[in-house]
C-alpha cells in the first residue's frame, strides 16, 4: 500500500515533469504540437490533452472536481489551444498538489466506488490502487510525449525521480 508521503512525492514529480514538457514544447510551433506523430492519441498536444482529461476524470472521483465536458474519445481535443492547455495544466497540477497534501492513510485504505462511462459499469477498488493507476497513467503518456518531443527536435529535461529538485 502507498502512503500519503508517496502521493505527495508523486504529485510533485507530476508537476515537475509537466513543467519540463511544457518548456520543451514551447520551442515548437503550433503545427508541430498537433502533427500526428503516431502516438496512441496522435501528436504532442492531443496526448497531453488526454493526460489532462484523465487527471480531471480521476480527480472528479478523488476530490470532487468537475468532470470533463467530453468523454475519453474526445480527450485529445478537449483543449486544442496550446496556451489554454498550459494554463489548465498548471492549475490542475497545483490542485493535485493541494489534494495530495490533504490525503490521509485512512482515505487511501478505503474503497472508492465509481461509475465508468468508458466501461459502462460500476467499479470498487481501494483508493491507493486507483491513485497508483492515476500516477502511472500520467507517466506512461508523458513518456510518449517525451519521445515525440525529442523526435521533433525539442529537448525535455531529466525524468529521473532521483534528480527531482527539492523545490519541485
Amino acid at each position: 500500500m502507498i502512503s500519503p508521503d508517496h502521493v505527495r512525492l508523486m504529485a510533485r514529480y507530476n508537476a515537475w515533469q509537466n513543467r519540463s514538457l511544457i518548456a520543451a514544447a514551447d520551442t515548437l510551433d503550433a503545427a508541430a504540437l498537433v502533427a500526428d506523430r503516431g502516438g496512441f492519441w496522435g501528436g504532442i498536444l492531443p496526448t497531453l490533452s488526454h493526460v489532462l482529461w484523465g487527471d480531471c476524470i480521476w480527480m472528479s472521483r478523488f476530490d470532487g472536481w468537475d468532470k470533463p465536458a467530453v468523454g475519453m474519445q474526445g480527450s485529445p481535443t478537449m483543449i486544442a489551444d496550446w496556451d489554454a492547455y498550459c494554463d489548465a495544466r498548471i492549475t490542475a497540477d497545483a490542485d493535485i498538489l493541494d489534494w495530495a497534501g490533504r490525503v490521509s492513510q485512512d482515505a487511501l485504505s478505503a474503497e472508492l466506488t465509481w461509475y465508468s462511462g468508458v466501461m459502462e459499469r460500476e467499479f470498487s477498488q481501494p483508493l491507493w490502487q486507483l491513485v497508483t493507476h492515476f500516477f502511472n497513467h500520467q507517466t506512461h503518456h508523458r513518456g510518449q510525449v517525451h519521445a515525440m518531443l525529442t523526435a521533433a527536435g525539442a529537448r525535455p529535461g531529466d525524468t529521473d525521480l532521483i534528480l527531482m529538485p527539492e523545490t519541485a
